[in-house]
């Protein structure tokens, strides 16, 4: 009888312990939400014209509580910018995120794989000498370029997976080896490239989220809103992933297929944001490591948690541009490089294989 009420107090007090983590985490996503609501508020005050945090949020509830100026500037000129952070910080994150889950590595993300790059490239051959990937759709020309070599970067990577005896260690090895190589090209390109060319090249590279406009938000916001449940329906093999190839199948997850399926989810993800902002790197590393941190592996709070902050990472990084500098813009992608590198160095030294 003592048995049965200590095994019963013992079950009681984990079911107490696990309600009460779950609230903690809800209450974390939820403190999320709000910063990303009060930065998102503050980026659209900032500009040529600010105003108060009172006037944008008037703006935003009850449009005609504003006058006719300020309401073409917040919503016509600023609020596709700021939510073109939002939506590309989240969708890199993810995309790090679930990078990082398939192939157990806290260095892999669409950057450090070079997806990036491959996007890269395929802008600039548009930039540089008019080349067209992609000949039915001539105004989207630059974004579709680089969306088609992102892609081809993540098959190619995937493929050159497949071969017998390629472990997961040596497919971050290969993304590493995709970056060096587009980086050549690039620089090849930059070579043969005429002045203007290359000028319009470089600030394409750095990444810039003033070139926002509502039909690629709605484009990049689509890509996002479908991926996600996909992504969610994998939720709980996502997790299981996490205990290694041998302990997921042995509860029925099939790690070869999902891997795929999820890469080239990820894939999708990391080339439409980067087609139409540039290269803006480091938030699908940074991003997901602060949702660990924050919010732990289960993916039920860790996709959400790492959408809000590769979404938050970049808005604060969009107020940065406007304030460091009155009057300039900064492009979005140095921001988020001098602080992401900083946290990727950090991640080199103190990486230890055991908890990974």
């Amino acid at each position: 009888m003592s048995t049965e009420l200590t095994t019963g107090t013992a079950a009681s007090r984990e079911r107490g312990f696990y309600r009460a983590l779950v609230i903690r985490r809800q209450l974390i996503l939820a403190g999320l939400t709000l910063a990303l609501g009060l930065s998102l508020c503050v980026d659209l005050a900032l500009g040529p014209a600010r105003f108060g945090l009172g006037e944008v949020i008037a703006a935003l509830v009850t449009p005609d509580a504003v006058s006719q100026q300020a309401r073409v500037i917040l919503w016509d000129i600023r609020m596709p910018v700021a939510l073109m952070a939002l939506v590309v910080g989240a969708s890199l994150s993810i995309a790090g995120a679930q990078m990082q889950t398939i192939l157990s590595n806290p260095l892999a993300s669409p950057f450090t794989l070079g997806i990036s790059a491959g996007a890269s490239f395929g802008a600039a051959l548009a930039l540089a000498f008019g080349v067209v990937l992609v000949p039915a759709a001539v105004d989207y020309v630059i974004p579709l370029n680089a969306f088609v070599m992102a892609m081809l970067t993540a098959f190619a990577i995937h493929a050159l997976s497949m071969r017998r005896g390629v472990t997961i260690e040596t497919i971050v090895l290969l993304g590493i080896a995709m970056v060096f190589i587009f980086n050549a090209l690039m620089a090849l390109i930059q070579f043969f490239a005429s002045q203007q060319a290359v000028a319009a090249v470089v600030f394409w590279t750095m990444g810039s989220l003033t070139k926002a406009t509502w039909p690629k938000l709605w484009i990049a916001l689509g890509v996002l809103v479908s991926v996600l449940p996909l992504l969610a329906r994998h939720g709980w093999a996502l997790t299981a992933m996490r205990l290694g190839d041998a302990k997921a199948e042995s509860l029925g997850v099939k790690p070869r297929a999902l891997r795929l399926e999820v890469l080239v989810l990820v894939s999708l993800l990391a080339a439409i944001a980067v087609a139409f902002v540039g290269t803006i790197g480091f938030i699908g590393l940074v991003g997901p490591h602060i949702a660990r941190l924050l919010v732990g592996e289960d993916q039920r709070f860790f996709l959400p948690g790492s959408a809000l902050c590769g979404a938050l990472i970049l808005s604060v990084g969009s107020v940065l541009s406007k304030v460091i500098l009155p009057g300039t813009i900064i492009p979005i992608g140095i921001i988020t490089s001098l602080v992401g590198i900083p946290f990727f160095l950090f991640l080199v030294l103190s990486h230890k294989k055991a908890s990974w």
